[in-house]
């Protein structure tokens, strides 16, 4: 089979990480604001729109026992994106606190691939629709709080519904096949997340980790990322991360062996 590939919101991602860079330049030397939490017994939030680039490579499983490998870089699938939307939210009072974070896309590309009839050779026309929505939800607890480290540790699951579809038709004839598979489990997750600050100053490195298990459909399940952040005052943050997310499923499920990674900008809005 051959190898398709994607490019998720290139433009629009040049675009926030040039704004973030000049920013930073233009408060580099006035801004020396901490940007560690500090926990007390009063309520503050989190909301984090952004824009995640990812590669996605690994096998997705069809109807039939038929296995599609994919390899969709992260270069071009901007003109492949044809819907998508993610967003982050932490709520935390004291050093207790819930987090959530939606990833929903779906991409579209379109190709042939070479086979073998009575008449001779062909091609089959092919079409593959890969629709996810990734929910993350965990309760969390501050394990660490100084003017340097913040750390977070978490609880909770990841669920995701993912759908592949794979449309066929021989060039030249009316044979036409439309083979789709469809997946949806909620596994329990545990891990840690938070940032360090870089010599005392508003910059800092951001991380998260989390593992998991189970709900019937995946063997296992990780999520990593880490990367760098400025914080622009009390009420802005923004960052530029790389993100990795792997699933491996049992044998039914549409996502085996499957890695999505890729860099990530971010802007986070604190009140």
């Amino acid at each position: 089979m051959k190898s398709t590939s994607f490019n998720l919101f290139r433009h629009p991602l040049h675009a926030m990480l040039a704004t973030i860079c000049l920013l930073g330049f233009g408060t580099a030397s006035a801004n020396t604001d901490n940007p560690i939490p500090a926990v007390a017994d009063q309520w503050r939030f989190e909301v984090t729109p952004y824009l995640w680039a990812p590669g996605i490579k690994g096998t997705m499983g069809f109807d039939n026992g038929l296995a599609r490998s994919a390899d969709f870089s992260s270069s071009n699938v901007l003109s492949n994106l044809k819907s998508g939307g993610m967003i982050a939210a932490e709520a935390h009072y004291g050093r207790w606190g819930i987090m959530g974070d939606l990833v929903s896309a779906t991409l579209q590309n379109s190709g042939s691939v070479p086979v073998m009839t009575p008449e001779g050779a062909a091609r089959v026309a092919d079409k593959i629709t890969l629709q996810q929505t990734i929910l993350t939800g965990a309760a969390t607890y501050t394990f660490a709080n100084t003017k340097n480290a913040y750390v977070d540790g978490l609880l909770g699951v990841r669920a995701i519904d993912v759908t592949a579809t794979l449309n066929g038709i021989l060039d030249g004839t009316s044979f036409q096949r439309t083979i789709s598979k469809s997946t949806s489990t909620v596994d329990p997750i545990i891990g840690a997340k938070g940032r360090y600050r870089i010599a005392d100053s508003s910059w800092y490195v951001p991380f998260y980790g989390d593992i998991g298990s189970g709900g019937g459909t995946t063997n296992i399940t990780w999520q990593a990322m880490v990367g760098v952040g400025k914080s622009f005052g009390k009420l802005i943050d923004a960052s530029l991360t790389y993100r990795a997310l792997y699933y491996d499923m049992k044998a039914g499920g549409v996502l085996q062996k499957t890695t999505m990674q890729g860099p990530q900008i971010a802007v986070t809005f604190k009140f």
